[in-house]
């Protein structure tokens, strides 16, 4: 869990008082199929329910999946900041084959992006510029 996952953030609102709602966007450090792994510095406690839209916008595509609800299981503090472990509440209760599709394209996206990644070494790039 060292970097978080390129291209992909978690939109949550949570309540400000009474009458206002605050948008919030977190950066995600996990995912798989049953949850994720959330950092923000907004405070939940294990057994609070999220409903997360997971958005991932780049120039060529754009795929969200909103309106997952998870369930917060581990709490962890990380200076100013929580990781959060959070569960997916069963995905086919709300309309499910269409949010769990964009939630398999999107980790396969993320999966391609994270290969993609891993193949460039830092010698390579000091190879480069040694060229130049």
């Amino acid at each position: 869990m060292n970097e978080a996952l390129p291209d992909l953030v978690a939109r949550f609102r949570i309540r400000q008082g009474l009458f206002r709602k605050e948008l919030v966007e977190a950066a995600l450090y996990e995912l798989d199929g049953y949850g994720c792994v959330m950092k923000t510095d907004k405070v939940f406690n294990p057994g609070d329910t999220v409903v997360l839209d997971l958005v991932m916008d780049m120039p060529f595509d754009k795929i969200r999946a909103e309106g997952l609800s998870g369930l917060v299981t581990e709490r962890r503090k990380h200076c100013s900041n929580f990781f959060y472990s959070i569960d997916f509440v069963e995905l086919d209760s709300n309309g499910g084959s269409s949010l769990a599709e964009k939630l398999r394209r999107i980790r396969e996206v993320v999966s391609k992006k994270q290969s993609l990644k891993s193949r460039r070494s830092p010698g390579s790039i000091s190879g480069f510029r040694q060229m130049a």
